[in-house]
């Protein structure tokens, strides 16, 4: 098991030491522990790509990297769950998440924790239709990949495990979730019809209270429901019905 801090600041390393001396002066930090680069640069090194690797491969879906995302995008195939944490986390929950790591399921698991504040908590939750963003100290992505020989499952109850361990630590009603990081876990559409009722479980979780006005912009834009996958917004039915149709 091993713990690793990955970071991005918009400047120069001279801005960024008497920053850092300031407010982490127990990191040590020192101008040979940081790498300038572009903002493009930085992107290619986050993703996991080495060094001497083209910038054009961040164009290019089926190109393998070193990195957490692309180990988990690469590996074969990965399940992932997501939380928001507005309390830190007592020292003994601790425990129970090393429990989990030290399975064998675990050996091939990530748990990312992506700090927030400042900026995200400055824009209102209802300004875009991303509403995390004032009260959280920071979001976690639970992953866990496996290969094409090993069986699914025991991958899937594991981070399941993980994430019910987790429960009494993060946001609740709703325990928000995180969209980009899709979980069929909370909910799916149906086959047919999905009643507005029905989507607001995993709905919620992602948008909030942003998840009513979606409906509206998903009943104008789309209101026969032509673009769908298994957690897309419904449309209202009570529209076509007014419309004739």
């Amino acid at each position: 098991m091993a713990a690793s801090f990955s970071s991005l600041f918009l400047g120069g390393v001279d801005r960024l030491l008497p920053l850092m001396q300031e407010s982490f002066p127990e990191l040590g930090l020192t101008k040979e522990d940081c790498i300038e680069m572009s903002w493009i640069e930085s992107a290619h090194d986050l993703a996991g790509f080495n060094k001497g690797d083209p910038l054009d491969l961040l164009l290019d879906r089926n190109s393998r990297t070193n990195g957490v995302a692309g180990d988990a995008a690469t590996n074969g195939f990965f399940k992932s769950k997501s939380d928001y944490v507005k309390q830190p986390i007592p020292e003994n929950a601790f425990k129970g998440i090393y429990d989990n790591f030290n399975e064998e399921d675990g050996e091939t698991a990530f748990m990312l924790l992506v700090p927030y504040g400042r900026k995200m908590s400055e824009i209102s939750e209802s300004e875009t239709p991303y509403p995390h963003r004032a009260g959280n100290i920071y979001q976690i992505l639970y992953t866990v990949t496996w290969g094409e020989d090993e069986t699914s499952q025991s991958h899937i109850d594991w981070v399941r495990r993980l994430y019910s361990h987790m429960t009494p630590y993060v946001s609740e009603n709703p325990r928000e979730a995180y969209i980009n990081y899709r979980d069929l876990d909370i909910g799916t559409n149906n086959q047919g019809h999905t009643s507005i009722k029905q989507a607001s479980i995993w709905g919620n979780k992602y948008f909030k209270n942003n998840f009513k006005r979606l409906v509206h912009v998903k009943t104008m834009v789309d209101p026969y429901d032509f673009f769908k996958n298994e957690q897309s917004i419904p449309p209202l039915t009570s529209w076509r019905k007014k419309n004739g149709d």
